[in-house]
């Protein structure tokens, strides 16, 4: 893990979260350079310091992006576009709910999005999903080299990341080589569903993620007898839930265990673990929709797999990394022991000779990304080598 502030791990994990996403190390020191103090701060100050640099950097780039749209240099300017996006959703991640401004910052990190992926020409398009008289938002990518309908992987954020995250981390182009789509969703609680159509989260995911089915069978570009869904994070919750309860589904991942959440909150307010951003009581409580912490602690008793994954049919892949310090390696191993009726399921922990040993493989995701395309791939139909013309 990448430590650029010893005594914030929060921090460090925001920074290390954009160096997956594809920033750069110069303006990644740019940036965090003048922060060494601010990071001792209290979550207020500390978070406002934070934001002032990251989104002065995307100012920056912003300009220079204004100057390349002005010479006709539309893939400069969209790389740039792309990098500002990326430092405005790492500053806003940790931001306070109801912080001023925060809502903008936002917005205008969807904006430099969608600009940023139209000027560079990449293939991913945002779509809307119909979901309880509004929609949630998901970003789809499509596979390589595929005749006819393809195999897709539904990809979920955890507690706070967003589909533009998932996509920046770059899982989705290795599943398009391997012959398998992507859609990465804003689920309740997460993302536009949360920021900008008020859906809080819930435990059952098979709620929303029956929805996410419904609408990839009206593709006809989706092969509907072949989509997995992949959660990283509190998505190992999220995922393994709706596989049980979904039984559509073909396969499924966690990118991260997350077995039994309740017991990871009563620890916290233990202050066991590290936690995954700043104000976290305050976030949690947003995110989920409760009035306190009281409300939150009752609302995250039903947020645990035991007595769910032992109604899982179809393959599973569980994935943990040995130095995890948010979720206990043993919860990934109880996930695996109770796969009991899995026909496939496999657990795979990543130490240091491989990489990706933190939570999630935030500290070098890629080798734990491609083991679980080419997992994904074997399970759905893909391909594990490359497709000659």
């Amino acid at each position: 893990m990448f430590r650029f502030f010893p005594t914030n791990y929060v921090w460090d994990l925001s920074v290390n979260l954009a160096i997956e996403m594809g920033a750069r190390m110069g303006e990644i020191q740019e940036m965090c350079g003048p922060l060494a103090e601010a990071a001792k701060a209290p979550d207020a100050a500390g978070t406002k310091a934070f934001r002032d640099t990251w989104q002065q950097m995307a100012d920056k780039l912003c300009g220079l992006a204004a100057e390349d749209e002005a010479a006709g240099n539309l893939l400069s300017a969209g790389e740039k576009y792309s990098r500002a996006s990326t430092y405005l959703t790492t500053c806003e991640r940790l931001q306070g709910h109801g912080t001023e401004g925060r809502m903008e910052l936002y917005k205008r990190s969807l904006e430099l999005f969608l600009k940023g992926i139209e000027l560079k020409g990449e293939r991913c398009q945002r779509v809307e999903i119909p979901y309880e008289g509004k929609h949630l938002a998901a970003l789809y990518y499509p596979a390589e080299g595929v005749e006819g309908p393809q195999p897709v992987l539904v990809q979920v954020n955890g507690l706070d990341s967003t589909k533009e995250m998932i996509y920046r981390v770059g899982q989705p182009e290795a599943l398009a080589k391997r012959g398998i789509a992507s859609l990465m969703l804003d689920q309740p609680g997460t993302g536009e569903a949360l920021r900008l159509q008020g859906f809080t989260a819930r435990y059952d995911s098979e709620h929303w993620a029956s929805r996410v089915v419904d609408y990839l069978e009206t593709r006809a570009d989706i092969d509907s007898k072949r989509i997995g869904m992949q959660g990283v994070s509190l998505g190992g919750y999220y995922s393994p839930r709706a596989v049980a309860f979904e039984p559509r589904f073909a396969c499924g991942v966690s990118w991260g265990a997350n077995h039994d959440w309740r017991d990871v909150q009563k620890r916290r307010l233990e202050r066991e673990g590290e936690l995954p951003v700043p104000h976290y009581w305050n976030h949690v409580c947003w995110v989920w929709g409760a009035k306190d912490i009281d409300d939150f602690m009752r609302i995250a008793e039903n947020v645990h797999l035991d007595g769910v994954v032992e109604k899982i049919k179809v393959p599973f892949l569980v994935t943990h990394g040995v130095k995890d310090s948010q979720i206990p390696l043993k919860w990934a191993h109880r996930t695996y022991e109770q796969l009991v009726n899995c026909p496939d399921r496999e657990l795979k922990i990543f130490t240091e000779r491989e990489g990706g040993v933190q939570h999630a493989s935030f500290d070098n995701s890629i080798n734990t990304s491609h083991y679980i395309a080419d997992w994904v791939a074997k399970r759905l139909g893909g391909r594990t080598v490359a497709k000659k013309d």
